[in-house]
């Protein structure tokens, strides 16, 4: 699940049940998914939460994308 809300600068808090059972690297890797599709679209001041269960980063990026549209109204989807 992922939520995100305003902020200044990219602020990620990630709760994962995978980076607690198999280490710090694949919470990074997570943050980094979050933080390269956000910037990807734009956006460089928000707060997100997210809340990871061990989803692919395909779907990570597909939840952040689709909180990303819902946040900020803009449709990333039209030409």
């Amino acid at each position: 699940m992922v939520t995100i809300g305003p902020g200044e600068g990219l602020q990620v808090d990630l709760q994962s049940s995978v980076a607690a059972q198999f280490g710090r690297q694949f919470g990074r890797q997570i943050k980094a998914v979050i933080t390269e599709t956000l910037e990807g679209l734009g956006i460089h001041d928000a707060h997100v939460e997210a809340v990871d269960k061990g989803a692919l980063d395909c779907t990570i990026r597909a939840r952040v994308t689709a909180a990303a549209v819902r946040a900020t109204g803009k449709d990333v989807w039209k030409d």
